[in-house]
């Protein structure tokens, strides 16, 4: 009777899928046939700051269903073509209500900036800035724009910067759950939460200078804008919360006035007949029409953990984007392979994620480097840990300010449920052949001291390689690297004076590095080799899910947006990690 349910439920949503899916299909590979609207005459850009905002463009073309995204890279690419663009007569960008985060801010920020030398205007309207993890920094960007606008009765709460984190260890000890973590060294704080009621001193320590160097940037910056001291702003700042009028006095905006107002102005300014075009729609009739054959630059992409493998078999609908190494290491190997790219920019935002898979990377990196071909990385809003070893070996780093990186480090463990399990009536209870470390990560009980000296010695050889990587790859003495490692996160602009990066900057900044030690004079063109799966693939991926009744009904309800059938992959997904895998990651610093 249970396998006849099963069936049935096969069937149904099979037929769900054709039902739904193949129109979805059908109208995605039609938008992609067709081409685009040609950008009218007098154009003002509309960009709307308020979704959400990736560093990359998603490879999946189901991922933001329900959910549309933007990336900052599309962003300030397409920026960068309107600015020629004699059909672009202005920008209107509209700010978040929340926080940003800094070093995506900090890179749209740049780019507001240099649009802004072209003459075109700017406005930069705000409906409010309220409490988040990071609004100073959309203080920051909007102040980047030149003329900021607050809609009437709105308010300005950019006051400072806070991170919170949450500490289960008393929660833990009172219900019989115990966590058992390695931590390679001190500043490795991603499992703190679990190991204590309160922040280490290395934590404290750690957090608030990343915070202090995070907040003194945005200020440092936005005052420039404002032609304000830093301590004119940061008083004033401070002095919140803030309505919109009393923001105008203390000169932190420029206007107060509605949405409809500034439209009003802009479309004055660009000229009879002017249109509104959303971003999204000008992207698409802004492609880069280069003509190939030219010397280029190859761009990759890499966000999300750092994962082995390929990633075949992955839910098509996953919203999260993954590094896998297998897909990274071909597109480095194919970038080397093209006789037109002379360099190539590697674009990272990540987390961390595994040593092997990062190592993999890493040596793909060094790969192109030893066939002629520099590598530039680009980091994003993190390239810590993981998203480090990755980077460590390139020809020059490039970061933002903020961007959030280092965390030289490695980590272990799990958490041990036996005793907590146990408290309920559930029983875990175990049989093994080999030798003591073969348990080592069953769930029922803590580590032994056999098994916790034999999984130190494993997570020092990690991060002694880790180490050696990175002293290599940044030509520092090992006990200098050691000193600056220890698991801490650094910002980008503490990187750079520690010598962890070469230079301060965003995107193009990577791209001219690039284009400077390529040694080609002549103009170079940008050419994408980031991995796109095509909507037709994204089926085939689909189906091709080990054909189990429940896999495709999970999948179908994924379409629907049930949360079960989320929860039901993800634990297919993390099933396919080794239990006490070492992991080389740091927390993100949350909006």
């Amino acid at each position: 009777m249970k396998h006849f349910l099963l069936t049935m439920c096969g069937v149904f949503a099979g037929l769900l899928l054709f039902l739904v899916g193949i129109p979805i299909l059908l109208i995605a590979i039609a938008a992609g046939a067709s081409g685009p609207e040609p950008t009218p005459a007098r154009t003002v850009v509309e960009l709307d700051l308020r979704e959400v905002i990736t560093d990359q463009d998603s490879a999946n073309p189901f991922a933001s269903f329900g959910q549309p995204s933007l990336s900052v890279l599309k962003i300030v690419t397409t920026l960068r073509r309107a600015e020629t663009d004699d059909h672009v007569r202005g920008l209107l960008v509209r700010l978040p209500e929340t926080g940003i985060q800094p070093a995506m801010a900090d890179e749209i920020a740049d780019s507001l900036r240099r649009f802004r030398k072209t003459g075109k205007p700017v406005i930069v309207f705000s409906q409010g800035v309220y409490p988040a993890g990071a609004t100073p920094s959309t203080y920051m960007l909007a102040a980047a724009g030149g003329q900021v606008w607050m809609q009437p009765g709105a308010s300005l709460q950019a006051t400072g910067l806070v991170s919170e984190d949450i500490f289960l260890k008393r929660l833990f000890d009172r219900y019989g759950v115990r966590a058992d973590f390695e931590q390679r060294k001190e500043f490795k704080n991603a499992v703190n939460g679990y190991l204590n009621a309160d922040y280490t001193d290395a934590h404290r320590e750690a957090t608030r200078s990343m915070l202090e160097s995070i907040y003194s940037s945005a200020l440092n910056r936005a005052a420039a804008d404002r032609r304000q001291s830093p301590a004119q702003l940061k008083a004033a700042l401070e002095s919140g919360p803030l309505m919109a009028d009393e923001a105008l006095r203390l000169n932190l905006i420029d206007r107060v006035d509605y949405l409809d107002a500034a439209r009003k102005q802009l479309a004055d300014r660009a000229g009879q007949d002017a249109q509104f075009r959303d971003f999204r729609a000008y992207a698409r009739s802004a492609r880069d029409l280069t003509p190939p054959g030219r010397p280029a630059i190859a761009i990759v992409t890499a966000e999300g953990g750092i994962v082995t493998g390929g990633g075949g078999g992955d839910n098509p609908f996953a919203a999260q984007d993954v590094i896998y190494s297998d897909v990274l290491e071909q597109t480095l190997r194919d970038a080397v392979e093209d006789k037109d790219v002379k360099a190539i920019v590697l674009r990272v935002s990540s987390p961390g994620g595994s040593d092997t898979a990062s190592e993999q990377v890493r040596r793909a990196v060094e790969a192109a480097k030893a066939a002629g071909k520099p590598v530039v990385v680009s980091m994003g809003p993190y390239a810590a840990s993981g998203g480090y070893w990755i980077s460590s070996n390139a020809s020059a780093i490039v970061a933002q300010p903020t961007t959030l990186t280092g965390s030289i480090g490695v980590f272990g463990g799990k958490i041990a449920l036996g005793e907590a399990l146990a408290r309920v009536g559930v029983d875990l209870r175990q049989i093994g052949v080999g030798s003591d470390y073969a348990s080592a990560f069953s769930v029922g009980s803590g580590l032994t001291e056999a098994q916790r000296a034999a999984f130190g010695r494993w997570m020092d050889q990690i991060y002694a390689r880790f180490i050696a990587r990175v002293a290599e790859g940044r030509r520092l003495p090992v006990e200098r690297v050691e000193a600056l490692a220890r698991g801490r996160v650094w910002t980008g602009a503490q990187a750079r004076e520690l010598g962890l990066i070469d230079q301060v900057g965003g995107f193009y900044d990577a791209v001219d590095r690039a284009r400077a030690l390529s040694g080609v004079n002549a103009d170079m063109e940008l050419k994408w080799m980031a991995t796109e799966v095509t909507p037709l693939e994204a089926f085939e991926t689909l189906f091709g899910m080990s054909g189990a009744s429940i896999r495709t009904l999970a999948a179908a309800a994924w379409v629907l947006g049930d949360p079960r059938a989320e929860a039901v992959l993800n634990e297919m997904a993390w099933s396919r990690i080794p239990a006490g895998a070492g992991a080389v990651r740091t927390p993100a610093l949350q909006p």
